[in-house]
């Protein structure tokens, strides 16, 4: 026997009263895309009032500064093709169906802050399958978000000095090697060692050397100007900048500006054999990998062998890989041994 309207106006009327007291942030859109439920939950997420969006399509007010469609729209829709250009993690749970899950951060115009939000929409269809409505519901994930991007910094970034550490180094290394190879176009690789390290430990202890990297630290790294440039502590007193899209010439330009910004900091040395301040050696190696070059071990030898020239020399210089023969002819060298092979992507 068939519902009455009664019977059926009693339970919408509940279901709808149910929904307003759910504690799970919800809110729902009719097939024209206007809401017609804003929960109290969602009301306290947002900060936006039920009255502000009832009957209207600016819900999206609530999360975004400039109109876009929330994931409500896209299940009402049925536009799963367009989830990855408006988030950055989804999946559709089926055509026309299931609906669509995503997350991404939220401006929250109204309260002034953003919120990493997991939201999960789903369509409502009459026995007949029309659409007649789209829940959205949202959870916030801001204080998890955060923490794991804390975790993943921690990661990739040195303790001591804030820089990528060695293992973000080798990640970015071979990738960028990889881009290098597709482009054919130049990738450059500094290797900067502060110049009698150990002897200024001695001199002034580890917690002057401690300071003394970090300043170092802050100098390469405000070198690392562009987007894809990465400067990163490699080991102890040494340093790395990724520099990809750069030849040898400019490369070694980035490199003395570095060696002389540290001079300028005029930071006390005086150890025996050291001069008055701290000093450092620069190796500079650039490469256009082919298709025969396999990783980027080679750029990594040429870049260390370049630094262990400029120590040889003297230190307090830097050395460009496709000129280290000529540097020993002109300061009346002998032919550079084999450096120790010890880096490696």
């Amino acid at each position: 026997m068939p519902k009455s309207r009664k019977a059926l106006d009693v339970a919408d009327s509940y279901a709808v009263r149910l929904m307003q007291h759910l504690v799970v942030p919800t809110f729902v859109i009719d097939p024209k895309r206007r809401v017609v439920i804003w929960n109290r939950a969602c009301e306290r997420l947002t900060g936006v009032g039920a009255a502000e969006v009832i009957g209207t399509s600016k819900h999206w007010q609530a999360f975004y500064e400039t109109k876009r469609p929330c994931l409500a729209d896209l299940v009402a829709l049925d536009r799963p093709e367009q989830l990855p250009e408006y988030y950055s993690e989804y999946a559709a749970r089926g055509h026309n169906g299931l609906g669509f899950s995503a997350e991404n951060w939220c401006v929250m115009p109204k309260l002034g802050s953003q919120l990493y939000l997991a939201i999960d929409a789903g369509p409502i269809h009459d026995e007949a399958g029309n659409l007649i409505a789209v829940v959205e519901t949202l959870r916030d994930l801001t204080d998890q978000k955060r923490a794991e991007m804390a975790l993943k910094e921690l990661a990739t970034k040195d303790g001591l000095t804030g820089l990528a550490n060695r293992r973000a180094f080798d990640q970015m290394l071979l990738g960028e090697w990889a881009r290098a190879q597709r482009t054919q176009k130049p990738l450059a690789l500094l290797f900067v060692d502060v110049d009698h390290f150990k002897l200024f430990n001695d001199q002034h202890g580890h917690q002057s050397g401690d300071e003394c990297l970090r300043a170092v630290a802050a100098v390469v790294n405000r070198h690392a100007v562009r987007p894809l440039d990465l400067a990163s502590r490699y080991g102890g007193e040494e340093f790395a900048l990724i520099l990809p899209d750069m030849d040898c010439d400019s490369a070694c330009m980035v490199a003395e500006a570095i060696r002389c910004a540290v001079m300028a900091l005029a930071i006390a040395h005086g150890a025996i054999g050291a001069g008055d301040h701290v000093t450092l050696s620069v190796g500079v190696a650039s490469h256009i990998p082919g298709g025969a070059d396999g990783g980027p071990d080679r750029l990594l030898g040429a870049a260390d062998e370049a630094l262990y020239v400029a120590k040889r020399l003297g230190r307090n210089r830097v050395i460009c890989a496709d000129r280290v023969l000529a540097e020993f002819v002109t300061l009346g060298g002998k032919p550079v041994p084999d450096p120790v092979k010890r880096k490696s992507a």
